[in-house]
């Protein structure tokens, strides 16, 4: 697979991603199987992946846990992301979810990461979100820390779930604050935060912040959290547990209304093969963005790991890019 640098310090990954989330964390929780899971995460390194990421919070543990067993067997192949900052306590049927960016707690919250992870090192150690509580200079500041004392190799930033700061406000302008504030302390080694052919509002401030320091984008729901494959069917229906169940892009409505932009991946996959899908059109047009971009879309099947590790060998054409562009918007909001 084609090799891509992320950060000043030029981390070295796979052009693609594996998101470990879905293994054990929403979505689709009666298809969560471990021992699946554990090859679908050997298909990916195998199929030339080495960014696995993960956080602390999904499970909770357990996501470290089992890449945590991987790692035993093969270190060298991976490239491991995980992230501190937010708690998940019991809030019945919609866990509740807190964030804590005390320095205290993110040193023991690390230790608590090398252990499960079973590894001496964290390649990127992300802050999950900004403790509201806490002036985000002393959560990085702890972080750095880390750096400093080899249990870590570089620092990012999850901009995931990201709201705007007031209404009508790019979605991103309180985290490029954040990032603004946070690189005086420390470099930002790499941000992750949503982005797909449905979702792109990363693209108007967020990549360029990106692109313009030398910093690394983790491209997160390149597919659309799954709906850019085109296996989703209207109406199918979510578990109740599955965050989409509750996303107005997901209700039946809006999926049907949707349909046009997979209609149009196809099209595009058509041109090349017929080995070729939706989501690795998806994904080589998220790879297409820049040469810091690594996306990482999650899979709980080794048949999925290995299709989207395939889309770095797919090359699109300006015909291909100008179909792509001149698709529908979305149709719904998506909070």
């Amino acid at each position: 697979m084609e090799r891509r640098t992320i950060g000043a310090t030029a981390l070295d990954v796979g052009a693609i991603g594996l998101g470990c989330m879905p293994m054990s964390w929403a979505y689709s929780r009666s298809e969560q199987r471990g021992d699946r899971s554990l090859r679908t995460v050997h298909a990916a390194l195998d199929a030339g992946v080495s960014l696995l990421d993960t956080a602390d919070m999904y499970g909770p543990f357990t996501n470290e846990l089992l890449v945590g067993r991987v790692l035993k067997e093969r270190r060298s192949e991976a490239f491991v992301s995980t992230k501190c900052g937010l708690l998940v306590g019991d809030g019945g049927e919609r866990r509740h979810v807190v964030a804590n960016g005390r320095p205290g707690y993110v040193r023991r919250a690390c230790d608590a990461s090398l252990r499960r992870l079973q590894t001496d090192v964290i390649d990127l150690y992300q802050l999950h979100r900004a403790d509201p509580e806490v002036p985000v200079e002393e959560t990085w500041g702890a972080m750095a820390e880390l750096v400093s004392a080899g249990k870590v190799r570089a620092l990012g930033l999850c901009a995931v779930g990201a709201r705007p700061v007031r209404r009508g406000a790019d979605l991103y302008e309180g985290t490029i604050r954040q990032l603004d504030r946070i690189q005086q302390v420390f470099p930002v080694a790499a941000v992750e935060a949503e982005l797909s052919v449905w979702s792109q509002e990363a693209l108007v401030r967020l990549l360029p912040w990106c692109a313009a320091r030398g910093v690394g984008f983790l491209a997160a729901m390149p597919l659309g959290n799954g709906f850019l494959t085109g296996t989703l069917t209207p109406g199918g229906g979510f578990e109740p547990d599955d965050p989409r169940a509750r996303h107005p892009r997901f209700t039946a409505e809006m999926m049907a209304a949707n349909q046009p932009i997979v209609a149009g991946l196809r099209r595009v996959a058509a041109r090349h093969g017929e080995d070729v899908t939706p989501a690795q059109v998806a994904l080589a047009w998220t790879l297409g963005l820049g040469r810091h971009v690594v996306p990482v879309p999650g899979a709980k099947r080794e048949r999925w790991a290995v299709e989207n590790a395939r889309a770095a060998a797919l090359r699109l054409t300006a015909e291909d890019l100008a179909e792509i562009a001149a698709l529908p918007a979305p149709r719904g909001s998506w909070d």
